[in-house]
């Protein structure tokens, strides 16, 4: 009589023997290697990003001409802690969000306009 293989004796073929334990280090690495690629490709460039808009908004100064999110341009006349009053035309003045700022007038934006 010839010896027939079932799924189960396959399946109990593929296992590790079960005299041979694996460590549980060896089975965290996976876990460590999503972990470090999720910090590497998210969360650390938007960490730049994030400081790198800060720094520019902590830069801006009466008389530069900037540009907001809503595409409106004009001229810093006053800046307090949370608004800035844009100079749109002569004798208007708007007040903005200093988080509306996104960059310089003829300049690559600085801040992401989708966040």
């Amino acid at each position: 009589m010839i010896p027939t293989v079932t799924n189960a004796t396959r399946v109990l073929a593929m296992a590790t023997p079960p005299n041979q334990a694996v460590s549980p280090w060896i089975q965290l690495i996976p876990f460590a290697l999503v972990l470090a690629i999720f910090y590497f490709v998210i969360l650390l460039p938007t960490k730049r990003r994030q400081k790198k808009v800060q720094e520019f908004l902590d830069g801006l100064k009466a008389g530069d001409r900037v540009v907001t999110t809503g595409g409106i341009y004009g001229s810093i006349a006053r800046i307090s802690d949370q608004s800035i009053q844009l100079q749109i035309a002569p004798n208007v003045r708007v007040d903005v969000s200093r988080a509306a700022i996104v960059g310089y007038q003829g300049q690559a934006p600085v801040a992401d306009q989708n966040a």
